[in-house]
């Protein structure tokens, strides 16, 4: 485990780093997870060896530090990654990332260019969406107020999750998990999309195939980014196709332009 002092006060980021050769690859978990549990059999798969892999929990997730002061938009979280990569001697890497965690790459790599060289978005979100209340997710998340988050609300969530989300998200900061989904279901200004848009580094965007082409694929391909469909799995394609995630992330790193 290494870590990071990314904040003014010292508030550290932590990861589970992995010896290979350069350039790394970084590997970015969703709201309310944590990489090493989500990433750690797609980083030994064979097909991705080799490389110095950083498996890295957002501040307010995981090993991570949970500041209640943080205010946990998409801009500050990929800031505060950034000064982690920065510690960590990381410059042009291979950033892999699940859901929320591809809002902040995107982000990352739009503000902090010299850090990315690839992108490989798994199931990313890449627009604002109206928070809904009762529904599982940000969008539930985000239907409640801080205050009544707090004050109980997270249960709910918590019942919503089920206990395979749950067995990570228990180790988010309750400030975090709200504050993160709150930001995440606002976007960014312009959207992560358009962002991504704009990126000239080679990107590629994974989804269910099951969930149908996602929106804007049409768009994206025409910027260059690679959309690929994964079957047979839902959301978390590295946990439920662990071979195929690896051999779609591998193909997606070796590929020219």
């Amino acid at each position: 485990m290494r870590d990071a002092a990314v904040t003014p006060g010292g508030d550290r980021i932590r990861w589970v780093e992995l010896p290979g050769q350069e350039p790394a690859r970084v590997y970015v978990h969703g709201l309310g997870a944590t990489s090493p549990a989500y990433f750690a059999q797609a980083a030994a798969h064979p097909l991705l060896t080799g490389r110095r892999s950083l498996l890295v929990d957002l501040l307010g997730h995981g090993i991570s530090d949970r500041p209640t002061d943080f205010d946990y938009s998409l801009e500050s979280h990929a800031d505060a990654l950034a000064a982690a990569l920065t510690y960590a001697g990381v410059t042009g890497a291979e950033l892999v990332a699940h859901s929320m965690g591809g809002s902040v790459v995107v982000v990352l790599a739009s503000r902090h260019p010299r850090l990315v060289s690839r992108l490989v978005l798994v199931d990313a979100n890449l627009d604002p969406v109206t928070p809904v209340s009762g529904a599982p997710g940000s969008s539930g998340i985000a239907a409640l107020s801080e205050p009544e988050f707090l004050a109980g609300g997270w249960q709910h969530i918590r019942d919503l999750a089920g206990p395979h989300w749950w067995s990570t998200m228990r180790l988010t900061g309750l400030e975090a998990l709200h504050r993160s989904a709150v930001h995440l279901t606002r976007g960014t200004t312009p959207t992560m999309r358009e962002l991504l848009v704009e990126l000239s580094i080679p990107r590629t965007f994974l989804y269910p195939a099951a969930d149908g082409s996602p929106a804007g694929a049409d768009t994206l391909s025409e910027a260059g980014v690679r959309v690929v469909p994964v079957p047979d799995c839902g959301h978390n394609i590295m946990l439920d196709q662990p071979d195929a995630f690896a051999r779609e992330t591998a193909a997606a790193l070796s590929a020219h332009g």
